[in-house]
């Protein structure tokens, strides 16, 4: 029996799955939390506990690990970067991993394992290129040629996520201003709504709330959030030119993005129309861990 094992490494959890070849129900599926306050060595500590209790539930042992992370790995440095987990970044976490599980691990962003996932077995199957995009707490994003994931250079491919909109726009953790993630990333939607309210507002909550009209402040919130979507994936659509772009994360849940937003993105590509689909994933959030495990598949 030929299994994959994977790994998807988030801030709040840490979630494993061990899936046999061809098949995409898992032999077995544990989440654990990841509690990222405790530091790396803890988190690096937390990782060898799943895979161990993995081993228990399934009598089997990996040859090799998938693992999905918050940034990626530095292809010159070997040492991650670009995580929103910032205790990550400047760690040597593959090398740290494989000494640990006494085995080899195969990294990638965690945006790279979604896109991998919804263009094999999603809502991108059977497209030569695929653009997966995650818009939840952060937003980043993975780029899938012939079903093979493409690192780039830097390993930074896909990161459209820190492209600036905006130089005078809000302050990003990343150290630059006014970033696609600063518009478009579930907690910048809630941000906005509340400096226009007052409210704390889940981000559910708005878009119900526009949906029943008479929210000037919601619907401000939801057409801001379609005007800097449709600039945002028209660069990336003018550069990359993919066959599909795949939403997830949950801003992903938002309708208006695949009818406005992809009205606001045609003003905006170089091309007299847009033929580019933009989709909702088909995996919910089993792309990310699924995806890990088709990293070694």
């Amino acid at each position: 029996m030929s299994v994959h094992w994977g790994i998807d490494l988030g801030g709040t959890k840490i979630e494993g799955v061990v899936l046999e070849a061809g098949e995409a129900e898992p032999l077995c599926r544990i989440r654990i939390a990841t509690e990222a306050e405790k530091g790396y060595r803890h988190i690096v500590g937390q990782m060898q506990r799943l895979v161990e209790e993995m081993k228990a539930q399934t009598s089997l042992a990996p040859e090799t690990v998938g693992i999905g992370t918050p940034g990626v790995l530095d292809p010159q440095t070997q040492t991650l970067k670009n995580s929103n987990t910032l205790c990550l970044n400047g760690q040597p976490l593959k090398a740290d991993l494989e000494k640990g599980l006494g085995l080899p691990v195969e990294l990638a962003n965690d945006a790279n394992c979604f896109a991998l996932a919804e263009a094999r077995l999603g809502a991108g199957k059977g497209a030569e290129t695929v653009f997966g995009i995650i818009m939840g707490t952060g937003v980043g994003g993975g780029v899938v040629v012939r079903e093979r994931v493409l690192y780039g250079c830097q390993g930074i491919a896909g990161e459209w996520g820190h492209n600036v909109l905006d130089a005078e726009g809000p302050a990003c953790y990343c150290g630059k201003r006014g970033c696609v993630e600063r518009f478009l990333a579930g907690p910048a939607l809630q941000e906005y709504y509340t400096s226009l309210s007052g409210k704390s507002w889940p981000l559910d909550e708005i878009v119900r709330s526009c949906e029943r009209g008479g929210d000037k402040h919601a619907e401000a919130t939801m057409q801001r959030l379609i005007a800097y979507f449709g600039k945002a994936i028209a660069y990336l659509i003018n550069i990359l030119d993919p066959h599909v772009i795949v939403l997830g994360g949950g801003v992903s849940n938002v309708d208006l993005l695949y009818s406005e937003g992809v009205r606001a993105a045609a003003l905006y590509v170089f091309n007299n129309r847009l033929e580019t689909r933009v989709v909702k994933n088909q995996l919910g959030d089993s792309a990310g861990v699924f995806g890990a495990a088709m990293l070694v598949a």
